[in-house]
C-alpha cells in the first residue's frame, strides 16, 4: 500500500521502454541518436524527464530501460543513477510485448509481487504532482490482487494516431485501496480508428485514449503472457534464468533466444485477449491520465506542445526553435521552424514544418508530418544509411 510522502512502501519497478528509432523526428533523430535521448522539450532529454518524473515514486536505482545497442552507451551516460545492469539491449527489436514480460519474468522469481509500471520514454507531462498522484493510486490497485491497471488520457480532439480504451462501470471508492483517484472497469481496446470513429468515441464521452501506461505485479504479467503468449513465456524463462548466472551466459542466452519471441505489441498480446473475458473476468481497471500528457510522437505534436497557448490557439501558433532571438514573420500561421543558428523569417506561408541538421533539410506540413518515417524508409532504400 502506498505511504504518505514521496516513495512507495510496495516495492516498485518503473520500466521505460526506449527502444524506437523516432523516425517520424527526421532529420533530428537518427537511429544512433534517436528521440529519447534528445531534448526536445528543454534542456533535459526525454529520457531523463521521464526518470525525474519517476523520482518522487521510486529511487532511480529501482529503474530499468529497454533499449538497443546503439543507444544503451549514450542512455547509461544520461542516466548514471540507473544501474548499468539495468539497462538492457535487445538484440533484435520485437515490439512492446516481449520488453514489457522480458521485466517481468526477470522480477518474478525473486520478487513476484513487485509492481511494475511501463512508461514509454518520449512522453511529456506538465502536471508532475498529479502524475505522481494517479501513478501512486495505480501502484496500490496493482499490488491488490491480479489486476492490471491502464493510465486513460482524457481526449482533447478526434485523434485518430492513439489507441482508444472504452471505458466500463465506475467502481465504487470504498472498494478501491486508494482515494481520491477516479477507478473505472475496462470494456475493450481499440487500435487506431479512421477520423469518423474517432469522432464517435469523443463525442461519447466514454472513451480514453491510452497513452501506454500500464501497471500490474510482475506475477500479473508473467503469468498473462503464460495464458496469451504460449510460445514466448519459455523463451523469457530460460533468459531469466541466465540473468541469474552470470552476465557472460545472459548475454549468450539473450542474444540467442530474444529473437525467437514473437514480433507483437502489449496490446495484442495481452490488453486486447484479456479484455475479451468481459468487464468482471478481465480485471483491467483505468486510471484518468489528467496530469496533460502529451505524446511526442511526431513533430506537429511537438509544435502542439511547444506553443504552450490554449489548444483553440495552436492552429495560428508560430514556433521558431533557433539560437537567434530574431525571428520575422509576416501574414504567417501555424508553422514550426527548427533551425539552429539562422534568422528565420516566415513571409505568407502556415501549417509548415521546417527541420533543418547541419546534413538534411526537412520540409512538410503540420498535417502530413505522421509520414515523416516514409522518408527514412526512402532513404533504407537507397542506401543512404549515413542519413538515417
Amino acid at each position: 500500500m502506498p505511504i504518505e510522502g514521496s516513495k512507495t512502501e510496495q516495492r516498485f519497478a518503473p520500466v521505460i521502454l526506449a527502444g524506437g528509432s523516432g523516425t517520424r523526428f527526421w532529420p533530428r533523430s537518427r537511429k544512433a541518436r534517436a528521440k529519447q535521448v534528445l531534448a526536445l522539450d528543454g534542456e533535459r532529454t526525454m529520457i531523463q524527464q521521464t526518470v525525474e518524473r519517476l523520482t518522487p515514486l521510486v529511487d532511480p536505482a529501482e529503474v530499468w530501460v529497454i533499449t538497443n545497442s546503439l543507444l544503451d552507451d549514450l542512455i547509461a551516460e544520461q542516466l548514471p543513477e540507473v544501474p548499468r545492469e539495468h539497462i538492457l539491449s535487445e538484440p533484435a527489436a520485437r515490439n512492446t510485448a516481449p520488453a514489457c514480460a522480458l521485466a517481468a519474468f526477470l522480477l518474478e522469481p525473486s520478487s513476484p509481487e513487485t509492481v511494475i509500471g511501463i512508461f514509454p520514454s518520449d512522453h511529456v507531462v506538465k502536471n508532475g504532482a498529479r502524475f505522481a498522484e494517479v501513478i501512486r493510486a495505480g501502484i496500490a490497485l496493482a499490488a491488490s490482487g491480479e489486476k492490471i491497471v491502464v493510465l486513460g488520457v482524457p481526449p482533447s480532439r478526434a485523434e485518430t494516431g492513439y489507441g482508444y480504451i472504452e471505458l466500463g462501470e465506475v467502481v465504487d471508492p470504498s472498494k478501491v485501496p486508494h482515494s481520491g483517484v477516479a477507478v473505472r472497469r475496462v470494456k475493450r481496446f481499440t487500435e487506431k480508428p479512421n477520423a469518423e470513429v474517432a469522432e464517435q468515441f469523443v463525442a461519447s464521452g466514454n472513451y480514453a485514449w491510452n497513452g501506454g501506461i500500464f501497471l500490474w505485479s510482475a506475477r500479473t504479467l508473467a503469468n498473462a503472457i503464460r495464458e496469451h503468449c504460449p510460445a514466448m513465456a519459455p523463451l523469457l524463462e530460460k533468459i531469466a534464468v541466465a540473468y541469474r548466472t552470470s552476465k557472460e551466459e545472459f548475454d549468450r542466452v539473450f542474444a540467442e533466444v530474444y529473437p525467437l519471441c514473437d514480433n507483437i505489441s502489449i496490446d495484442y498480446a495481452v490488453l486486447e485477449p484479456r479484455s475479451a473475458k468481459g468487464e468482471e473476468g478481465a480485471e483491467i481497471y483505468s486510471l484518468p491520465g489528467d496530469f496533460e500528457w502529451n505524446d511526442l510522437g511526431c513533430w506537429s505534436a511537438l509544435h502542439e506542445h511547444a506553443a504552450g497557448c490554449p489548444p483553440e490557439s495552436v492552429s495560428v501558433a508560430n514556433v521558431f526553435e533557433g539560437e537567434d532571438p530574431l525571428c520575422i514573420s509576416i501574414d504567417s500561421s501555424g508553422n514550426y521552424i527548427h533551425a539552429p543558428g539562422k534568422v528565420i523569417a516566415l513571409v505568407g506561408v502556415t501549417n509548415l514544418v521546417v527541420v533543418q541538421t547541419k546534413d538534411a533539410l526537412l520540409i512538410t506540413t503540420r498535417e502530413r508530418s505522421q509520414d515523416v518515417g516514409k522518408v527514412v524508409a526512402q532513404l533504407k532504400s537507397a542506401g543512404r544509411e549515413d542519413l538515417i
